[in-house]
């Protein structure tokens, strides 16, 4: 196959992959973000303390976390096809992939909020702020430099399901990797498609840690955290004293 062949096979490739991780990975953020910091929440000694709901929304994160892609996407066909009215194509790829990536997504945050100073918190909630200003004006502007971190990590990992989903006559790049590459015994195409998408995860890598070191040099954020950081000085000084 000739390289005017394998180009616009390529770039139609390249585009339905950031078209199928992009959506998936702006549902995945959306869903997974205020699980995460559910699943912080109403575990002990939480804002909303509830343990019999940690532990069944821990256990179904847990289960969905465990399940194989491939298993996935073959156990939502029918959810997919009332959502999409198919069960092939970018669009439908879509469905397993965001939902896939919730739970993922969602433990990651977890551990991000956790790395929260309980101290920021203990101050916030002195000047009378409820549990959305806590939210708001901590968790998440503090744990932002770790959830862009997780969001990287969650890109990447679509990725490699997008390529995965190829094979089942969703598109992208593993798609041609595997009917044009493998089946048809185009080993230059099959490992072109390979060193693209090292590229594109190589340049995400970048981005995402590029983002990431920059908030945490500014600390997290530009906004009312570093205000709080002095208020919580200030409270440990006169305890002192």
């Amino acid at each position: 196959m000739t390289w005017s062949e394998m180009q616009p096979l390529l770039e139609q490739a390249c585009w339905d992959t950031l078209y199928m991780v992009g959506w998936s990975t702006l549902i995945a953020v959306v869903g997974g973000l205020p699980l995460g910091i559910l699943l912080v929440l109403t575990d002990r000694g939480g804002l909303l303390q509830n343990v019999l709901a940690n532990k069944v929304i821990g256990q179904i994160v847990n289960v969905a976390r465990s399940m194989p892609f491939i298993i996935l996407m073959v156990a939502l066909m029918s959810f997919t096809r009332w959502i999409t009215g198919t069960t092939i194509g970018r669009e439908a790829a879509i469905v397993p992939l965001a939902i896939g990536a919730i739970p993922f997504f969602a433990r990651l945050v977890e551990t991000a909020v956790r790395e929260v100073d309980g101290g920021l918190v203990e101050a916030v909630q002195s000047m009378g702020g409820n549990t959305w200003t806590v939210v708001r004006k901590v968790l998440v502007p503090e744990s932002l430099p770790s959830v862009i971190a997780s969001t990287t990590t969650t890109i990447v990992a679509l990725i490699g399901y997008s390529a995965m989903a190829g094979t089942v006559g969703a598109g992208g790049l593993g798609d041609i990797a595997i009917r044009y590459g493998y089946q048809r015994f185009e080993t230059e195409l099959m490992w072109l498609t390979v060193a693209i998408l090292a590229v594109v995860i190589s340049l995400i890598q970048f981005a995402g840690d590029y983002a990431a070191r920059s908030l945490h040099r500014r600390g997290g954020q530009s906004g009312p955290a570093p205000k709080l950081r002095l208020l919580k000085a200030s409270t440990a000084t006169t305890k002192t004293v």
